[in-house]
């Protein structure tokens, strides 16, 4: 931070002097612009000084802005200067009564500044959209590391996404949609306590990632005039998904049976996080709480630590304790994974 306090003081003291200097140096400037010489400096040091502002009120910069900035720079000062060269005869006319130099020292300013800046701007706004096109040939843009993930609504709601991002497993670009991020505050704003909790969870988890130094997230605004778009959000999120040659991050299974259909390849986080999981083989013994009673005659239903539903036959009378129970057979889909067990019956399991 002290860095860059002086780097900005410095900034500021080096085109104070700059500015001073030329204006002495241009006193024979006509009258009008000579009165206002003071107004001038102001002027050119209100554009610096708001340079500054925007620098420090932009806290989050990213890669691909600051790429835009230099190349912004660095073409906009070429055009500048290719532009100065072609008005540099223009100046040495009679028409500007020897004062052509003073002039044209006026110009090289104004397309110093305004050039670069119109071209940072130009790269702002299209970064998103580069295509080297030769006629009826596109070229898509090469993409650094892995193919993108676009994450939906549920993926963010369901937050493993977080904790698989922290074991740097996935060093892919994740890219979020505006219209997911308004569907998120949607949910956390209504009225129902269950979903306002869910959506709030959903914000929360992608605060987490834009936090996270091991993540590269991407918010990717979708403009609401978009003829590409529909109004279907499964069918939104495919056509982002397919823009950016990537693929949908969730473990909704209308979601993975839209995109299937439409070509679009899937992460489903239930199949990431089944694939990890330690198999419970029959026969094996697991520990758990009974919490209350199954849908069939003398069920109880648990829960291992990870949320697996264990369904344990003859649990039910043994609701709020914790007891040993045996696998007997394993459900894994999708949707998750199911368990079922049964209570031992025999006195020396009680």
């Amino acid at each position: 931070m002290i860095i860059l306090l002086v780097l900005r003081l410095l900034l500021i003291v080096v085109a104070a002097g700059a500015f001073a200097t030329f204006i002495n140096q241009h006193q024979g400037m006509p009258d009008s612009l000579g009165q206002n010489s003071l107004l001038i400096f102001i002027l050119m040091m209100g554009v610096v000084l708001g340079a500054i502002f925007a620098d420090m009120t932009i806290r989050r910069k990213r890669v691909e802005d600051l790429s835009a900035l230099y190349f912004g720079l660095l073409i906009g000062f070429m055009l500048s200067y290719m532009f100065q060269l072609a008005l540099a005869p223009v100046f040495e006319q009679e028409f500007f009564a020897g004062h052509g130099s003073t002039y044209q020292n006026m110009v090289r300013i104004l397309t110093s500044l305004l050039f670069p800046y119109w071209c940072i701007s130009f790269l702002l706004q299209t970064k998103d959209d580069f295509r080297f096109i030769i006629p009826y040939v596109e070229f898509s843009r090469e993409l650094k590391g892995g193919r993108p993930l676009v994450l939906d609504t549920s993926a963010l709601i369901d937050g493993r996404i977080y904790d698989l991002v922290e074991t740097k497993l996935v060093d892919a670009r994740m890219i979020i949609p505006s219209f997911v991020i308004q569907e998120l505050q949607e949910i956390a704003e209504t009225n129902d306590k269950v979903r306002r909790g869910r959506g709030r969870r959903g914000l929360d988890i992608l605060s987490k990632l834009q936090q996270s130094a091991t993540t590269n997230i991407k918010i990717h605004n979708t403009p609401p005039h978009d003829d590409k778009l529909t109004t279907t959000r499964d069918q939104n999120l495919v056509e982002v998904a397919r823009q950016f040659s990537g693929r949908i991050v969730t473990n909704d299974i209308n979601l993975n049976k839209v995109a299937s259909v439409l070509n679009v390849e899937v992460v489903n986080l239930n199949d990431v996080a089944n694939s990890l999981k330690p198999k419970h083989l029959p026969g094996e013994q697991l520990r758990i709480r009974i919490m209350k009673e199954g849908e069939g005659m003398g069920q109880g239903v648990g829960y291992l630590d990870d949320g697996t539903m264990v369904v344990c036959e003859h649990g039910a009378a043994q609701i709020g304790r914790e007891i040993d129970v045996e696998v007997t057979s394993v459900l894994q889909n999708s949707a998750g994974r199911m368990i079922f067990a049964r209570y031992p019956v025999t006195a020396g399991h009680r």
